[in-house]
């Protein structure tokens, strides 16, 4: 199988993709970036707009906003404008870009299969990693519950990364998932994006476990995706640029005690 031909893609009706998220933190709103960036689609990014970035999801996710004739309220971001389309809900945005960006089939049943890959990998390393700090409650401070992020990142080091990490490593071993180094069908889809940007954020968050993960030699060809993906051109420009927000207080927050013994 080739892959995807990003200088074929056009935005339906020519009608502009807007990606609405918070500013400073990469978050979930980087997986969304992603394919953007991998498909050399422009797009508009609220989050690097200068004075009303946090206005504009403010606003977005007020109870006052009702939603319209077609869309229902968006409850919380990273949310899609295309057109009159108004999305929410990271795996809902990434299941609708990936066909219309080259990154997943438009026909069959692999865009499901595609779909189950991304959910999976973003249990593990968007929603489980962001408990191990925050375990209790959300709006409270990490420092408010530290003693069950502790009790958390213990059980996620010793027991739910590795079960994800094997999983994929099955998943790249089956016959599914093709040829060369990608997850399904032989060749680059979004969720191969997906992953890079979970492992990524993951390796800021916890250093130390997984270059142990690495080390191990358990998991070499999700780890060869992982520099696979790093290496695409448009990837290695984006990561490289100042559209490439740091990390910080998001998702993925190194806090060195969690790591301890």
């Amino acid at each position: 199988m080739t892959e995807p031909d990003t200088k074929r893609v056009k935005t339906a009706n020519g009608a502009p993709y807007e990606l609405i998220y918070w500013p400073g933190i990469p978050g979930r709103g980087e997986f969304v970036r992603l394919l953007f960036e991998e498909a050399g689609v422009p797009y508009n990014d609220t989050a690097k707009s200068a004075n009303d970035a946090v206005q504009t999801v403010i606003d977005l996710v007020s109870p006052d906003n009702k939603g319209d004739e077609i869309n229902p309220p968006t409850c919380t971001c990273p949310a899609l404008k295309h057109g009159d389309l108004r999305l929410f809900q990271t795996p809902n945005i990434l299941l609708y870009l990936g066909p219309q960006l080259g990154l997943a089939p438009k026909e069959g049943n692999g865009i499901y299969h595609i779909n189950q890959l991304v959910l999976t990998i973003l249990d593990c390393f968007c929603n489980e990693v962001h408990d191990t700090h925050h375990p209790v409650a959300a709006k409270d401070y990490y420092e408010d519950q530290k003693p069950e992020a502790k009790r958390r990142a213990k059980s996620f080091i010793e027991e739910r990364l590795p079960k994800f990490l094997a999983y994929l490593e099955r998943v790249l071993e089956g016959k599914a998932s093709g040829d060369g180094p990608w997850l399904y069908g032989g060749k680059l889809t979004y969720a191969d994006l997906v992953l890079f940007q979970g492992i990524h954020g993951t390796e800021y968050a916890f250093p130390k476990t997984m270059k142990n993960m690495r080390d191990s030699g358990k998991y070499d060809r999700v780890f060869e995706l992982f520099e696979a993906v790093k290496e695409r051109p448009n990837i290695k420009e984006y990561l490289a640029s100042s559209r490439r927000c740091q990390y910080g207080n998001g998702i993925w927050r190194h806090y060195p005690e969690l790591e301890e013994d």
